[in-house]
């Protein structure tokens, strides 16, 4: 090649030189002809375009291939200035790949670069600035650093994303431009462009990976988008991510951490540093918050999961290390299905998930186990390949699963390849010692082993029966005496050499053989191995303190042999043998306590994973791999101990957007979607939810909190004085006027109050509910003055506990909601009246917390319709949706199975108080003997991995033909799989289980109709499921089909919130649409379902859930009810 280009570069030039001609004999039709190119640089220098392109199709088809067109350079260069839009790109693709070998040439076009950058076409502009930036010459750092500034404001998101990838190669050429490419990297990172979202990021991490406060802003936005960036764009997210998050978030594990770190410490101290340290560890998690999520950290992972599906390997593997890095222990799991689909690809992609998953296994064995037979070795799998599946498999062995994994290490020995068998040999070896049990039956397989004719395994197996003879020496003597006489047959050194150790170790075991081996070991000393010469001094050494009388000679001959080897390894080690063994008057000291040198009883060797420290280093990374810090990794940081303030990354609001009152609610709804239970959060995070909707301005809330109080203070005596003066009356009609007066009032003050107050907590709201609904009852039921003051001292006192924390909210939520009971004539009037002033409130501009409807006054078919009036959560305990008549009762255990014991049990749909992570399940005892039972408990719990169990408390003694109801909670991690247990009484056993529907794995979510249609928004694709079906004869009104729906599934009615639906005019009767919305109680996921009715007795079906096997089933669950 260097020839023609010579050739071409002389053309033209000096004509002195002489012509060379090809004898057509010599191949010359294969070499490289120094004319090859003249037809293309012909067609260049033509003025048809249509040549021009076809020679520039011609040469990128070379470079595609490989070929060296570098000699073509001056012919394109000229071309740089063509019209043809078509030409123009093909040529500035040619100069991206060569511009950096012919810079000088390159610069002479310089010109015509920066005219490229003000290009109409957007592929034009690109193209100029990925020429220019890929010139790699210090003079033009200014030209290029203003095109990326200018490229960084283009219209064009692909030529912003050009920028990005040209900011690394910039501050590579110059890194004092660090601080101004800094700036343009903030300003792309605020890009709301998923084109230029991973490119920019790859850029910040190549320039400023440290500028954490960069990322603050735009955090939530890149969590946003990360499922519609591409897919390497993802991955680099992902990876930034996960080290933002460890410096933004507390660590989610750090309780389980520390009662780690406190049984370690209780293990090894003494009885007195145990108590102190208990008193200490109890003040410690005293002092220690108990863990809320970070909504933020919350957003990370949900937004995450999704891409666990994704078709590109290296981005599931991102996530999984997020997961692996970030997540709670309990959430973990769901990357194991993920890595174990990936291990069907290449075995390039295998062996890199395979490392990772070795490293994963050391700590959470438990999220593998289900998928054990994934890692058994196929015969076509490559050696690496079989050697980390190999590790994997002895990672996961334990009591339950080690019979079945050594009959697959038994097939493995019988491989041809002896690299594997090896591996395996050492692995049974491994798992012999993690596991106690299988010890012995481990080590009589190996001895076993040692008859095969494969040297190898029979050296393999030596190796590591040595390391298990180290734990219980005395019980296996015949072993050592059988390993004695292998050493005439085995020629391995490292096998020599170890039953050398075991003989001269335990030689008290085998006193008359151990001489004679020595004495066999004496003749071939000088044919042997390096690493058997040092044993053969060692066991000399070792016999002559034990043994002396027939070794003295023996001895004195290995040592003066070992003096004149030729390793000067092991001619030091006979003089200082000599010296400590053989005392003299020079020798020192030492020589007394040469037995107890030589003899020292030495630890078991402790078989260890090559992975077991290997996740210091991110997963998924280069250095993972390698074991080994490879240039450019970032450590992935600590936790923080505490908190860093979350209101970084909250974004402000612009000044011109704050107006009228209606409009500033809408504004901070906006400001709200990362915190509002409709996202999804899982149980823990709520509490975090309501404390962080108020954002930054915490002081502005608690103002606004004092005044609240004050304000709901006064209401209260007002009402008390109200009541007063109602029951003093007689008259009933003075009393009616009364109540209307009274209901009047109350609606204009909240009308005030929410007019005044922007941003109302939940516990706020929850405390006006409650007043008012005591008060209504107070004046419908006219009870005495001193009752009505008292219950206004209970609600007040009750409201006080529940503003503390959110949990709390939802423990009292339960015994507060009453059964309705049968209304009069007039409550019938009252609920008219509640009904206007309901639907005034919808269209006044007041905000979500308007009055509130004392449900418990109406009738169930009420309940539907009031539900969509109020957009609060108070209102709707769990009650009002399904009616205690309609809970369905299961049967546990069947009074003739338990022997007159019969155990009934229903999802009562109330909130699980002590984890709200948990479904309730309320359990019915009935004992139908004559005779007490007692101690009624549960054991032995038999659960899928992730799924827990709260257990109710021992009940003590069932007195005969009693009754007694408890509620336990489970925690069915969003499957519809069963929990199973034992129920034990003070005599006998019985093994249930509880199945749950799958509509009873949800708990209400509390949407207006704006959110729902956004969240739905979210959910489309794959997490949507429609059916058509046609309506039973039964289901002939809303009434019928919002009570079959609720009834199905734990679900709330969405209320009708849009203008288009409920301004006038009125949506015509024929086709209503009803929406439920609830989120899983496990994982907060949201379920949103819409029943669009047609014309006749037609309907559609749609449920939109990102969990896909949750909406299939309730699909399922929803026609059938409907279709009755």
């Amino acid at each position: 090649m260097s020839a023609s280009s010579a050739f071409s570069d002389e053309k033209g030039g000096s004509s002195s030189e002489p012509e060379y001609g090809h004898d057509p004999a010599s191949g010359g039709i294969f070499s490289s002809d120094y004319k090859r190119h003249d037809d293309l640089k012909e067609m260049l220098d033509s003025n048809k375009d249509s040549l021009k392109l076809e020679a520039m199709k011609r040469i990128v088809a070379m470079i595609a291939r490989g070929k060296n067109a570098s000699d073509l350079f001056p012919a394109v260069v000229k071309n740089v200035a063509c019209k043809n839009i078509e030409v123009k790109k093909l040529v500035y693709v040619y100069l991206v790949r060569y511009a950096e070998e012919q810079q000088d040439l390159a610069l002479l076009s310089i010109s015509t670069f920066q005219r490229g950058l003000k290009d109409p076409n957007q592929l034009i502009r690109a193209s100029a600035l990925r020429v220019l930036s890929s010139i790699r010459v210090t003079i033009i750092v200014p030209i290029m650093m203003l095109a990326i500034k200018e490229a960084a404001s283009d219209m064009s998101p692909y030529v912003r994303k050009t920028a990005a990838h040209a900011i690394p190669k910039l501050h590579s050429l110059d890194p004092d431009q660090k601080d101004q490419l800094i700036e343009v990297i903030e300003k792309l990172l605020a890009d709301k462009t998923t084109l230029v979202a991973g490119s920019v990021v790859m850029a910040f991490e190549e320039v400023c990976p440290d500028r954490i406060d960069l990322i603050h802003k735009n955090y939530r936005k890149l969590c946003n988008l990360l499922i519609d960036v591409e897919e390497w764009g993802q991955v680099v997210i992902i990876n930034m991510l996960t080290r933002y998050a460890r410096t933004q978030f507390l660590n989610p594990n750090i309780n389980e951490s520390l009662l780690e770190e406190g049984s370690e410490k209780a293990f090894y101290a003494s009885d007195d540093e145990e108590d102190e340290d208990k008193k200490a560890e109890a003040a410690a998690l005293a002092k220690r918050k108990p863990y809320v999520m970070d909504p933020d950290h919350r957003l990370l992972l949900r937004n995450t999961k999704p891409l666990l599906q994704s078709r590109n390997a290296a981005v599931v593997m991102a996530v999984a290390q997020l997961y692996f890095h970030l997540a709670p222990k309990a959430e973990v799991g769901v990357i194991a299905k993920a890595l174990v689909r990936l291990m069907r690809s290449h075995s390039e992609v295998q062996y890199v998930v395979l490392q990772n998953v070795a490293t994963m296994t050391i700590k959470r064995r438990g999220m593998f186990e289900p998928y054990l037979k994934s890692f058994y070795i196929r015969s076509t799998d490559p050696t690496q390949i079989k050697i980390l599946k190999l590790e994997v498999l002895t990672n996961l062995a334990n009591e339950t699963n080690i019979s079945t994994i050594l009959r697959e290490f038994q097939t493995y020995i019988k491989s041809m390849d002896k690299d594997f068998v090896a591996a395996s040999i050492q692995a049974i070896g491994r798992c012999a010692t993690n596991i106690g049990e299988v010890r012995d039956t481990c080590l009589n397989g190996l001895v076993q082993l040692l008859s095969n004719r494969d040297e190898l395994v029979v050296a393999e197996s030596v190796v590591v029966i040595k390391k298990l003879l180290q734990m219980q020496p005395e019980q296996h003597s015949d072993i050592i005496k059988h390993m004695a006489k292998l050493i005439d047959n085995i020629q391995v050194p490292m096998a020599r050499a170890s039953i050398l150790w075991l003989i001269g170790e335990y030689c008290e075991h085998v006193p008359k053989i151990a001489p004679d081996v020595l004495r066999k070991m004496a003749k071939t000393f000088t044919n042997e191995e390096d690493i058997v010469k040092l044993q053969i001094i060692n066991l000399a050494a070792k016999l002559y303190l034990t043994n002396s009388k027939q070794t003295k000679l023996l001895t004195q001959y290995v040592l003066n042999l070992a003096k004149y080897d030729q390793n000067y390894d092991i001619r030091d080690r006979a003089r200082f043998i000599r010296q400590l063994i053989v005392p003299t008057d020079k020798s020192g000291a030492l020589s007394k306590y040469a037995k107890k040198l030589f003899l020292a009883l030495k630890p078991a060797p402790v078989l260890e994973s090559p992975f077991k420290d290997r996740d210091h280093f991110q997963l998924g990374s280069l250095s993972h791999l390698l074991n080994a810090k490879a240039s450019g990794y970032q450590e992935l940081p600590d936790w923080p101990e505490s908190a860093p303030d979350p209101s970084v990354r909250n974004v402000e609001i612009p000044e011109w957007s704050k107006c009228t009152s209606r409009k500033d609610r809408k504004e901070k709804k906006v400001e709200k979607p990362f915190y509002s239970d409709s996202e999804g959060e899982s149980g823990p995070t709520e509490s975090a939810d309501s404390e962080s909707d108020s954002g930054s301005g915490s002081e502005s809330a608690s103002g606004s909190e004092e005044s609240r109080s004050a304000r709901s203070g006064s209401e209260s005596e007002d009402s008390g004085e109200e009541s007063e003066s109602e029951e003093e009356e007689e008259d009933e009609e003075d009393q009616k006027k009364k109540k209307k007066r009274l209901e009047k009032t109350k609606a204009r003050k909240a009308v005030e109050e929410s007019a005044e107050s922007e941003q109302s907590s939940g516990a706020e709201d929850r405390k006006r509910s409650r007043k008012m609904v005591k008060n209504q009852k107070s004046v419908s039921e006219s009870d005495s003055e001193s009752e009505s003051s008292e219950s206004e001292e209970e609600s007040e006192e009750e409201s006080e506990e529940e503003s503390e924390s959110d949990t709390d909210i939802r423990k009292k939520k339960a015994p507060v909601s009453k059964p309705p009971p049968k209304p009069s004539k007039k409550e019938s009037k009252k609920e008219n009246k509640e009904m206007s002033l309901l639907d005034l409130d919808d269209f006044e501009p007041a905000p979500a917390s308007a009055p509130v409807t004392p449900v418990n006054f109406l009738s169930s078919s009420l309940v539907s319709d009031l539900e969509g009036l109020s957009l609060t959560d108070t209102i709707l305990a769990p009650t009002t949706i399904a009616p205690s008549g309609s809970i369905k009762m299961y049967e546990l255990l069947h009074r003739i199975t338990g022997e007159g014991l019969a155990v009934e049990y229903c999802f009562s749909r109330q909130p699980f108080s002590p984890d709200p992570n948990m479904v309730a399940v309320q359990i019915q005892f009935t004992n139908n003997t004559n005779a007490e039972t007692k101690n009624l408990h549960i054991e032995e719990p038999r659960l899928q991995s992730g799924m827990r169990i709260r257990e109710f408390s021992e009940i003590e003694v069932l007195a005969a033909n009693e009754s007694v109801t408890v509620v336990m909670g489970i925690d069915f991690c969003d499957s519809t799989q069963a929990a199973n247990f034992q129920l034990c009484t003070h005599t006998r056993k019985f093994y249930v289980s509880i199945q749950p529907p799958v509509g009873e794995l949800m708990t209400p979510a509390f949407l207006t109709e704006n959110d729902f249609k956004k969240e739905q928004g979210k959910l489309m694709g794959m997490n949507e499921i429609s059916e058509k079906l046609t309506l039973g004869d039964k289901c002939v009104n809303e009434h019928v089909i919002v009570e079959r729906v609720t009834a199905t599934a734990n679900l709330s009615r969405v209320p009708c919130g849009s203008d288009k639906e409920c301004s006038s005019p009125p949506p015509p009767p024929s086709a209503p649409v009803y929406r439920f919305a609830g989120k899983t109680v496990s994982s907060g996921s949201l379920v949103l379902v819409t029943v669009a009715m047609k014309d006749s007795a037609g309907a559609q079906l749609t449920v939109n859930c990102e969990k896909m096997v949750i909406g299939t089933m309730l699909v399922k669950d929803i026609l059938q009810a409907l279709s009755q």
